[in-house]
């Protein structure tokens, strides 16, 4: 199973309506499967601010996160979604050899 797959399978615990998990890696490593953004949108984030959202987040991943270097995180209610319908692109990664 990929690390993407893996991330995929955690994340499916927070019963989204939509999840996407897309492996950025190339943006920003030589070769290693370290980089990932996570779009999920989920009604277990309604009335939690964004810090609230992102430890849920966190917490969900469990040990997984000690495995990754780096995982954007966007987080949204179905209301949310359909008001903004794709989330921020990711940044070139500055640092690198990450």
């Amino acid at each position: 199973m990929s690390m993407q797959q893996r991330i995929e399978q955690q994340l499916a615990t927070l019963a989204a309506q939509h999840l996407e998990v897309l492996n950025e890696s190339h943006m920003h490593s030589r070769g290693q499967e370290t980089h990932y953004k996570a779009v999920i949108v989920s009604e277990q984030f309604a009335g939690l601010n964004s810090v609230k959202r992102h430890q849920k987040v966190y917490a969900t991943m469990g040990e997984l996160m000690g495995e990754i270097h780096a995982l954007a995180i966007h987080t949204y209610t179905a209301e949310e979604w359909a008001k903004a319908g794709v989330a921020p692109a990711s940044p070139v990664c500055a640092g690198g050899g990450h």
